[in-house]
């Protein structure tokens, strides 16, 4: 059942300027410093910081307990999917800005007040993601338009490669059709009549489900390259490969149920199901225990179609 968020969605009355959420999953190696570069960021600024703590066992839960006390800290008995821990520091959130960020990011000078002053300067704005990067010059694909099966075909075949060539090149920023929630600025009026996440998405696709409903509202979203945020990219799914790969098809079926034609829709099932075969064949080459793995990851996502 898809999150009706909208009514009562913030209980808190607004307090702050900006409060800054993060949902941490085992990203003791990283959420130090990304708390670090947050707290230079938004100095000056009254703010709060809210980490939900999905369960994790690496111990960062005890070192942000202990290094920053200022935090507020929700911690979940199981792993509860991005989308509800978001919701959930949402809810305990009291900023006039909220700012969705990942844990194995960090933020560049001045970057959030960048894309503050651009939701000031512009009441029109839903939503504003700065330029996201690997490393020196190479940039991330955080932002695209219409998703369906021919255009997430293309560009994975195509575009991405071309267009990280093409932002590198061109710093100008543009109005898109959804921004990565790996990053991802926005004021609490406009998250409430979107309703929040949705909380079907357990993991992948849920930004662009908001920001599609976000726009449906009559909002722009804003591509905003002069803010810039260093990331990692599957810092927390990295070590997990088959989860992480069950829950993007997962969340990909679901979003194409929600919002593609019944065509798309069923492109995106005859692809997956040549795709098992094709591992089931290679996988008979590989170790048993191999095997066993992707036979049971394709049974678990016949089941969520």
């Amino acid at each position: 059942m898809e999150s009706d968020l909208s009514r009562d969605f913030f209980p808190k009355k607004e307090e702050m300027t900006l409060s800054v959420i993060l949902v941490n999953h085992n990203g003791g190696g990283y959420i130090e410093d990304c708390l670090d570069s947050i707290r230079k960021n938004v100095e000056g600024l009254k703010s709060e910081i809210i980490v939900v703590d999905n369960h994790s066992t690496d111990g960062s839960v005890d070192m942000m307990q202990r290094r920053y006390p200022s935090i507020r800290l929700l911690s979940n008995h199981e792993n509860v999917g991005f989308a509800r821990a978001n919701n959930q520091g949402l809810r305990a959130s009291t900023g006039h800005y909220v700012l969705i960020i990942n844990t194995d990011t960090l933020v560049y000078s001045d970057s959030i007040k960048k894309m503050m002053a651009e939701m000031k300067k512009h009441p029109d704005r839903g939503g504003v993601g700065p330029a996201l990067l690997t490393g020196k010059d190479d940039y991330q694909v955080s932002f695209g338009g219409k998703v369906n099966f021919f255009s997430e075909t293309v560009k994975k075949l195509f575009l991405n490669r071309l267009s990280r060539n093409r932002l590198r090149k061109n710093q100008k920023k543009r109005q898109v059709e959804w921004l990565s929630a790996a990053c991802f600025l926005s004021r609490r009026d406009v998250l409430e009549r979107a309703g929040g996440f949705d909380e079907q998405f357990f993991l992948y696709f849920e930004d662009i489900d908001l920001c599609m409903r976000i726009r449906e509202e009559g909002w722009r979203l804003v591509y905003l390259p002069e803010a810039r945020v260093f990331h990692i990219g599957g810092a927390s799914t990295r070590k997990r490969k088959l989860d992480s790969r069950f829950h993007y098809r997962k969340s990909q079926l679901y979003f194409y149920k929600k919002h593609c034609s019944p065509f798309s829709l069923l492109l995106l099932k005859v692809f997956l199901s040549v795709n098992f075969v094709f591992i089931l064949l290679t996988g008979l080459f590989k170790k048993n225990s191999i095997l066993k793995e992707r036979i049971r990851f394709f049974r678990l996502l016949g089941k969520q179609e």
